[in-house]
């Protein structure tokens, strides 16, 4: 029979966590790359800003929540990166932006973090 200490599955969860976030940005930023190529009114992009919106209620609506680890003022900070991505995704989703190139950076950026 297999004994772990509380530590050591809570450093493997942890760190299963961190892994789930680093695959869904990644696919997120992948999806985005595509959606720039394609175009703000294609269906790629749609697809892209759709996807990124639903990692980033995720992890927006995660930090929020009063249990969360992280420290208050790191939290406040990736709530209001992730709030400008769902901002900046809608403009456009909407057409009155082309700003892929920002939404994948600050999306690199966040996921290159997580290692």
């Amino acid at each position: 029979m297999y004994q772990f200490s509380y530590s050591e599955i809570q450093t493997d969860s942890l760190a299963d966590a961190k892994d789930r976030e680093h695959q869904l940005l990644t696919r997120s930023i992948d999806l985005l790359t595509t959606a720039r190529t394609a175009g703000p009114q294609s269906r790629e992009a749609t697809e892209a800003i759709l996807f990124m919106n639903r990692v980033w209620t995720s992890l927006v609506e995660d930090l929020g929540h009063p249990d969360n680890a992280l420290p208050k003022e790191l939290r406040a900070n990736l709530i209001s990166i992730g709030l400008w991505l769902l901002r900046e995704g809608e403009e456009v989703r909407q057409g009155r932006s082309d700003n892929f190139d920002g939404l994948i950076e600050i999306s690199q950026i966040i996921r290159d973090g997580l290692q």
